[in-house]
């Protein structure tokens, strides 16, 4: 079974300028650094990397991807960030979101996603990331078949909502969404499985790429996208 999103990893040219962005909007510490990549707390257990276009797997392009915070510091990270971008919002009917773009074309979101209704302005990991896909139905059987259940389709069949629970991807067909954002492409993300082994094996015969590492099993999907399953 697949759980909660371990990381996002975002491709940048020059890595500490990003850093610093990220930093000043979003209040995250460094969680630690190579030469290659440096990685930030977003909470709950969750990074967001942000890595140079130097090896493989890279980071993901123009990534649309959504940070949650607690339902009741939602307005309070509106006030923040408000004098610095032209923010977009959307309100799900129960749950907002604000939208803004960071220094590389990603497409953030925040939402009121989390479980408490605490009001001081933290974030709670990331809880969606949307992937470019070539072909929709076909990547997504190879989702529900890798572990995720489809909560959501799009009325002209662009979009595809899957869920874990704690973690939810769309996949995308190539277009313009919400405030709009793109679908990454080549995004890197890693996951936490109970089993990684019998998850990879799941999809054994579609993914194009598959490795061990530490602490789980890398897979590359047909789109290009790379999952880690971590124990």
């Amino acid at each position: 079974m697949l759980r909660a999103c371990r990381w996002l990893a975002l491709e940048v040219k020059r890595v500490d300028p990003v850093v610093d962005f990220y930093r000043e909007h979003l209040d995250v510490p460094v969680a630690w650094d190579t030469d290659r990549e440096v990685a930030l707390d977003v909470g709950t257990g969750g990074q967001l990397r942000l890595r140079r276009p130097d090896g493989v797997p890279r980071g993901g392009l123009h990534t649309h991807y959504a940070l949650a915070c607690p339902a009741g510091a939602y307005d309070a990270w509106w006030d923040h960030l408000e004098s610095a971008f032209d923010l977009q919002e959307v309100d799900f009917g129960g749950m907002r979101s604000l939208y803004f773009y960071d220094p590389e074309g990603n497409c953030v979101e925040i939402a009121g996603a989390g479980e408490s209704d605490a009001t001081e302005r933290r974030l709670e990991g990331v809880f969606e990331v949307v992937f470019e896909v070539e072909d929709l139905p076909e990547s997504e059987q190879f989702y529900t078949d890798l572990g995720f259940e489809v909560v959501d389709r799009g009325e002209d069949r662009r979009r595809t909502r899957l869920t874990t629970g704690p973690f939810d991807i769309e996949l995308w067909e190539p277009h313009l969404g919400l405030a709009d954002a793109r679908g990454g492409v080549h995004v890197d993300v890693g996951l936490t499985a109970d089993d990684p082994e019998t998850v990879a094996d799941s999809v054994a015969a579609r993914v194009t790429k598959r490795e061990r590492v530490e602490d789980g099993i890398r897979i590359r999907d047909p789109d290009g996208h790379y999952l880690t399953l971590l124990s």
